[in-house]
């Protein structure tokens, strides 16, 4: 019944699955699922990380590459990603682990977004994130307009 629930109604089979968790019935529980929801959960958990540091990383870009449309909204969107990013980090702290990897595929997400949302050619940025960790987060780094990257 728990397998066919999970499949019609996932809410009816989520509160019976932790109904019978609770209880300590774990023979009735549909233990493959719960573990492939669990799985999911922590991929839920790495897309937000990522998905953050694109929307940072591409804002940074584009205070980098567009000085003179520097605003509020940047602004308030970095600052924001960033407090957002803290906490999410601090929530799940072995995330931090996959940030190298994380910041390379967001990077490349926000690499595209500044070129479409710029209108400059997308050479116009570096390849690689030019920014560590630290800087992306720092409250006090804002990228300087004066550094230039060459293509490709």
């Amino acid at each position: 019944m728990s397998a066919n629930l999970y499949e019609h109604d996932f809410y009816a089979w989520a509160n019976e699955q932790a109904a019978l968790l609770r209880s300590g019935n774990l023979a009735m529980a549909d233990i493959e699922h719960i573990a492939e929801e669990i799985e999911s959960m922590g991929k839920t958990e790495k897309r937000e990380l990522a998905s953050r540091l694109a929307v940072l990383l591409l804002h940074l870009l584009k205070w980098q590459s567009q000085p003179e449309r520097r605003g509020a909204s940047w602004e308030s969107t970095i600052e924001i990603q960033r407090i957002d990013l803290d906490v999410h980090l601090r929530d799940n702290p072995s995330l931090k682990a996959l940030l190298g990897e994380t910041i390379a595929h967001a990077y490349q997400k926000a690499r595209i977004g500044a070129a479409a949302e710029t209108g400059l050619p997308k050479t116009s940025f570096p390849t690689a994130c030019p920014w560590t960790f630290d800087q992306i987060m720092d409250a006090e780094f804002w990228p300087d307009s004066s550094v230039s990257y060459a293509g490709p």
